[in-house]
């Protein structure tokens, strides 16, 4: 089994990395200081997000389906990988649309497009769910996420917003993990896997958590793998 992706894969994936336009990334990506912002993460991203490509590479089956949600300019040498080295089929979901088309010019020629579109519209089953930093996203669910980042202030905490918010996260997670065939993979944040295993719990299936974190260089969330698998 190969552990290292090939020279074809990673000089696409610099090719990538060189011509995106971060002074345009960086106004989405930032309210101020997105210049700076990539100056420090565009190397890290990049060599970050091809470790973690060699970790799929040796978890998925060449040939499958996967689903990236909210995937931007972390998720492309993964993206690269399982399409250019596994052949596999992926569908990379992000609802910003200014990110969106400039993430598209910068990976003109391969094969796979970003969309602008709610991941729970794809009408494709998955054997590889990614949704990384998504439940817990502070601008999307800001007491959700900071509640579950152990930033929440008690002073100015809104119950009735977290509420909403919780309702909302779940609904976009079941929408997203149903579907997954099983057994299939899900990675995700630490601070997304309560999400995964109580949708799981609610469906009798089993979610195996890999114990092993992989780092991330964008919001510097830690990502795990699981399986999940229909119970015996």
């Amino acid at each position: 089994m190969r552990t290292r992706l090939q020279k074809t894969t990673l000089d696409a994936i610099a090719h990538v990395f060189d011509i995106l336009d971060y002074s345009a990334l960086g106004a989405i990506y930032c309210d101020e200081g997105g210049k700076a912002f990539w100056e420090e993460r565009r190397g890290p991203a990049q060599q970050l997000g091809i470790q973690l490509a060699e970790v799929l590479l040796q978890r998925l089956t060449p040939g499958g389906h996967s689903l990236y949600v909210g995937a931007g300019v972390a998720e492309i040498p993964a993206l690269i990988m399982e399409t250019l080295e596994l052949r596999r089929a992926v569908r990379a979901c992000n609802l910003r649309a200014p990110e969106v088309a400039l993430l598209n010019l910068a990976c003109r020629g391969l094969p796979f497009r970003f969309q602008a579109e709610d991941a729970r519209t794809v009408p494709d089953t998955v054997d590889h769910l990614w949704i990384v930093s998504v439940l817990n996203d502070p601008e999307r669910f800001p007491e959700l996420g900071a509640l579950s980042g152990g930033r929440a202030n008690p002073v100015t905490f809104d119950p009735e917003l977290f509420i909403t918010e919780r309702r909302a996260a779940a609904a976009l997670a079941a929408g997203c993990l149903e579907k997954l065939v099983r057994p299939g993979l899900v990675s995700t944040s630490v601070e997304e896997i309560p999400w995964i295993t109580d949708w799981c719990e609610g469906q009798r299936l089993v979610c195996i958590i890999e114990d092993e974190d992989y780092p991330t260089a964008i919001v510097g969330d830690p990502i795990r793998i699981s399986d999940v698998e229909t119970a015996r």
